[in-house]
């Protein structure tokens, strides 16, 4: 177990930026077999003594033979460059879409809240996403940004404050930012940066208060209808089609090489232990928190993932936020600033393996994208992707 930072809470006191807007385990009956109560012996059946002939042999019959049925084997799936994802597959995901449509809508990124965990778990809405960052506060819980793009689940949340990251992370995949709010200098920051103009609070459209249990704190209780956020952005003038300035490369057919990783552990501090857990027989990584199983709210489905990337940042104290100020002008705790742009090592699990790559960014319009040692793309598999950004910090997960 590592220790991390001091934990401590955060803040949602800020003024509107924008208004404008299974698998189950199945019964089994076992049915007892009466026995008769009665202990008479039925007579022996009577053998008939006769033998009838066998049947006769025609030599030039022919045979019969019923042709096996073939098995499918799906064609493999290579995406390397924009041209290869055509005008129908996610670049998020590398997804075929049964409705190409959804493509020509912003990608929205919504503020998820993990702690106290009797409070926000299950979360809704949340295996639903492409993508799906967890990440430390300055307090040392964790917290996600989840980006949908591809689906549209009814429901998300709790949705709580953002982070500085999230200056970042709308702006890697174009997206518009959906949250609470957050400390005022946070939001003054990402308000000040070119992704300032789409930042929705709860006031815009979609967001409703999920008020039936007395017993969690108001500050969790804040939820979106998915298809309503969409719409507030269209209202805002502000919804099209993402321009990604780069692309992750995918591909059905797994790299060469590469360490088992059927089991992956990681601790978050003292605060959290994550658990993936690979099904071989969809090749699905499933999630794990606390020895409890992470399930959507939306479903009772366990999340899981196709790809489950750890990658590591700089972690570091930025001294012009203060988030508790002292009365004699010093400061408790400063924000944490993840600085995830140039370039760094990342572990890229997937199909029961893990390759050690180095993540890119190196523009801010720039998604991340991942290289071998050669510089050579490292690609995905097909499907959604969680992000485990941790501090160099840490200690190393364990992966079996």
């Amino acid at each position: 177990m590592v220790m991390g930072l001091v934990a401590c809470g955060g803040a949602d006191n800020s003024s509107p930026v924008n208004a404008a807007a299974v698998d189950s385990p199945t019964a089994v009956a076992v049915v007892e077999t009466a026995v008769p109560a009665a202990t008479a012996t039925l007579p022996p059946p009577v053998v008939p003594t006769n033998t009838l002939p066998p049947p006769a042999v025609v030599d030039n019959e022919p045979t019969a033979t019923v042709p096996p049925v073939p098995t499918a084997t799906p064609e493999p799936v290579a995406l390397y460059s924009k041209a290869d994802f055509g005008t129908d597959r996610n670049p998020l995901t590398g997804e075929l879409m049964a409705d190409p449509s959804v493509l020509q809508r912003r990608p929205i990124a919504i503020k998820i809240s993990n702690n106290p965990p009797q409070f926000t778990r299950p979360q809704h809405g949340i295996g639903q996403a492409d993508l799906v960052f967890e990440h430390v506060t300055e307090t040392n819980i964790t917290r996600f940004t989840a980006i949908f793009y591809g689906q549209t689940p009814s429901d998300v949340g709790p949705i709580r404050s953002a982070r500085l990251i999230d200056k970042e992370l709308p702006a890697m995949y174009d997206a518009a930012i959906f949250m609470s709010g957050s400390h005022p200098l946070v939001l003054d920051a990402i308000a000040q940066s070119d992704i300032g103009d789409r930042i929705y609070r709860e006031t815009a459209t979609g967001f409703y208060r999920k008020e039936d249990d007395p017993n969690i704190p108001f500050e969790h209780t804040l939820y979106a209808h998915t298809a309503e956020l969409w719409d507030s952005v269209e209202w805002g003038h502000d919804n099209r089609a993402p321009n990604f300035t780069a692309n992750m490369a995918f591909d059905t057919t797994p790299p060469e090489g590469g360490d088992p990783a059927s089991y992956v552990e990681l601790h978050y501090s003292t605060w959290s232990k994550v658990v993936w857990e690979y099904d071989e027989t969809n090749g699905r990584y499933y999630r794990t928190v606390d020895d409890v199983p992470f399930v959507d709210g939306n479903n009772g489905e366990q999340v899981s993932a196709a790809n489950v990337i750890i990658l590591y940042a700089p972690h570091v104290f930025n001294h012009e936020i203060c988030v508790y100020p002292r009365e004699d002008g010093g400061c408790d705790l400063y924000t944490t600033e993840i600085q995830i742009w140039g370039s760094g090592y990342a572990m890229l699990i997937r199909d029961g393996h893990e390759y050690d790559v180095t993540w890119l960014r190196q523009n801010r319009s720039d998604m991340f994208t991942f290289v071998d040692n050669q510089g050579n793309p490292v690609p995905l598999q097909i499907g959604n992707t969680w992000f485990q950004v941790v501090p160099f910090y840490y200690d190393d997960p364990i992966i079996e």
